[in-house]
């Protein structure tokens, strides 16, 4: 019977792999998934035996810890990565103690069945029923904490983030060859406005004392570049 913590969904029983070296973690996130109804086919505690498991018992899900022996390192990613290569029809969450964005941005951008939860919402059981069957679905999922960091850092990694919507439509203007007067017709605003919108630009974008001709070139290829970047 269904513990009173997960909860009256219903859920379609997976089998499921859990690999991680902390015993007490695997054991907690194993308990879980049975009381909701899941067969836990495997627990193992190192990348290895993970690979060996998947490919003997071809589960429906393995949930990996990012991090495990013997160096501690990404041996968990790269065993997600070999069993996705190999196991497509495999779904997988990924555990991890801290926020790291770099990590496992390449699996996330599949889409497909794959997952990226922090090891302290894993531990709350609803978050954790509702994380594998939207992945067993073919869904994906990323905690939230993961996305804030995502969005603040592109944040603070876009140089034209601080710019106002209207300093970008002069900039995008400016990058197009026009002239002050130019973008004034268009955006019918006076000449004055513009010059005053471009000094704004021109600051915001911390380009490096020069010529104002100079300082107004570096401004279009800043905005050029972070275009083709996104």
């Amino acid at each position: 019977m269904p513990n009173a913590g997960l909860g009256t969904m219903q859920v379609a029983p997976l089998r499921v792999i859990v690999a991680d070296d902390d015993v007490l973690v695997r054991a907690g996130v194993a308990s879980l998934l049975t009381q909701a109804g899941h067969d836990v086919v495997a627990q193992v505690g190192d990348g290895m035996r993970l690979h060996d498991a998947v490919r003997e018992l071809t589960p429906d899900l393995a949930v990996v810890d990012i991090r495990m022996p013997p160096t501690h390192t990404w041996e968990g990613l790269d065993a997600a990565r070999i069993i996705r290569d190999e196991s497509p029809a495999t779904g997988i969450l990924l555990l991890s103690g801290h926020v790291e964005v770099e990590t496992a941005v390449d699996l996330l951008e599949g889409g497909d069945g794959i997952g990226y939860l922090l090891k302290n919402r894993v531990l709350k059981p609803a978050d954790l029923i509702d994380a594998v069957q939207r992945i067993a679905d073919g869904g994906s999922v990323v905690d939230p904490a993961l996305v804030q960091e995502l969005v603040r850092r592109r944040h603070r990694d876009d140089p034209l983030a601080e710019l106002t919507p209207r300093e970008q439509e002069v900039l995008a203007l400016m990058a197009e060859g026009r002239s002050n007067s130019g973008i004034a017709g268009r955006l019918v605003v006076t000449e004055g406005a513009v010059e005053k919108h471009v000094r704004s630009v021109l600051a915001k974008l911390r380009l490096p004392s020069a010529a104002d001709d100079h300082r107004r070139v570096l401004a279009v290829l800043t905005y050029l570049e972070t275009r083709s970047s996104s």
